[in-house]
């Protein structure tokens, strides 16, 4: 296993119940039980908050603890339009991503291919919750 995970996914700052939220969504991944439930506040078209709670593998944990901390004070077009582009970054290595969403690159790779589900759980949960398909 990659020190880098277990480095990201020990960043638990907003691992909490947001109170007051706009949006919530609820995932599990099928194939091994990871559980992800996350609330967003969306005030203007942008999220500015986010909370979330997981029982899930560390590659999971490290997705959502880096998501969280990147889609805040972001407008959710430009957040819609990262997390669609995630689905393809493990099998597109030269896909251009903007500079902000760069610190991804680290985990949602080829490297970790065999753990995509897991890495993408929190995305499609965010995705669920602001009601994007």
């Amino acid at each position: 296993m990659d020190l880098r995970i277990l480095e990201i996914a020990a960043n638990t700052e907003n691992n909490k119940v947001l109170d007051g939220f706009t949006h919530k969504s609820k995932n599990k991944n099928p194939l091994c039980g990871d559980e992800m439930e996350i609330s967003l506040i969306v005030k203007n078209d942008k999220i500015e908050d986010m909370g979330y709670q997981c029982k899930s593998c560390v590659y999971c944990q490290a997705s959502v603890s880096l998501l969280s901390r990147k889609i805040k004070n972001k407008k959710i077009n430009e957040i819609k339009d990262f997390l669609i582009d995630c689905e393809k970054l493990f099998e597109n290595t030269s896909l251009e991503i903007q500079k902000k969403w760069k610190d991804f690159l680290e985990i949602l790779n080829k490297k970790n291919i065999a753990r995509k589900e897991c890495l993408l759980l929190p995305i499609r949960t965010v995705l669920k919750a602001l009601d994007i398909r």
